[in-house]
């Protein structure tokens, strides 16, 4: 989970969220705080026949409502209403509901979280760890995950001064990274760990975690001597910082007799089971 896909609770129920960092602002899932505030046994036709009656009204909060994809019960990623902060607060007074008010009071805490996280860094890393220790991981895993995350800011921070963009270059790249190191690209590493839309960093061993930092810290270090110019010349530095960390775990499996990259998920990571490549 990540500040870009959370998901809040509001009385132990699960509210979809999405922040958007060009706009810096939070999107909420429509139907997931319909069916907190009407407690209706089917949100969806509640959020259908309420968004039918307000657009014949002429209310132009659900005119303006957009949709986004987000992870459903099922774990696909589906299109969903979404709104912002403002039109979400306009869209419950249509709602009657005694939780109305309560709910106000944690969208603007929700907001003021994440105004507090940009202006002191460290309270986002605080969460992030609260976050983890329930799901089960280790302190010594998080820290690993946590330094994880600096190494690749500081990454795509050079990405971004070669002119690289995010997206589709930074996806092309990254998996040129993945490759070199661990042998697998990033579509069949998640395969292999039986994922889907869950982020692969979340879902790898200590090890498997310090390989990846040392591949995309390398890539960062030969990409600032070199200063290179176009996505191909970014490309080949990429499979270079790659490569250096694959002959690491090249000289680890070697050593041990042990593969290095491993099928465990985040499920196995917290009980200790352990499946190997084959």
């Amino acid at each position: 989970m990540t500040k870009e896909t959370a998901i809040k609770l509001f009385n132990e129920k699960q509210i979809r969220t999405h922040w958007d960092d060009e706009q810096e602002k939070w999107y909420f899932s429509i139907v997931d705080v319909v069916g907190v505030l009407s407690e209706s046994i089917d949100p969806q036709a509640y959020w259908r026949k309420l968004k039918q009656r307000l657009k014949e009204e002429g209310n132009e909060t659900v005119t303006n409502c957009h949709g986004l994809k987000m992870q459903a019960a099922d774990g696909k990623m589906r299109l969903t209403d979404v709104a912002d902060t403002e039109q979400l607060f306009r869209l419950i007074q249509s709602i009657p509901s005694p939780k109305a008010e309560p709910f106000k009071m944690w969208l603007a805490n929700v907001g003021r979280e994440r105004i507090d996280e940009i202006e002191d860094p460290e309270l986002g890393i605080d969460r992030l760890m609260e976050t983890y220790l329930r799901k089960g991981y280790s302190k010594e895993w998080i820290n690993q995950r946590l330094k994880s995350i600096e190494v690749r800011k500081e990454l795509t921070d050079e990405w971004e001064n070669r002119g690289v963009q995010k997206g589709q270059e930074f996806a092309i790249l990254t998996d040129e990274i993945t490759k070199a190191w661990s042998g697998l690209s990033t579509k069949q590493y998640k395969n292999f760990k039986e994922l889907k839309k869950e982020n692969l960093r979340d879902h790898m061993t200590n090890l498997e975690l310090v390989l990846n930092m040392l591949a995309e810290a390398t890539t960062t270090e030969i990409s600032k001597e070199k200063k290179p110019k176009t996505f191909e010349q970014n490309r080949i530095i990429a499979n270079q910082g790659g490569t250096i960390a694959g002959n690491t775990r090249r000289e680890i499996e070697e050593k041990t007799g042990k593969k290095v990259v491993t099928s465990k998920n985040a499920k196995q990571l917290s009980s200790g089971k352990n499946t190997e490549i084959k």
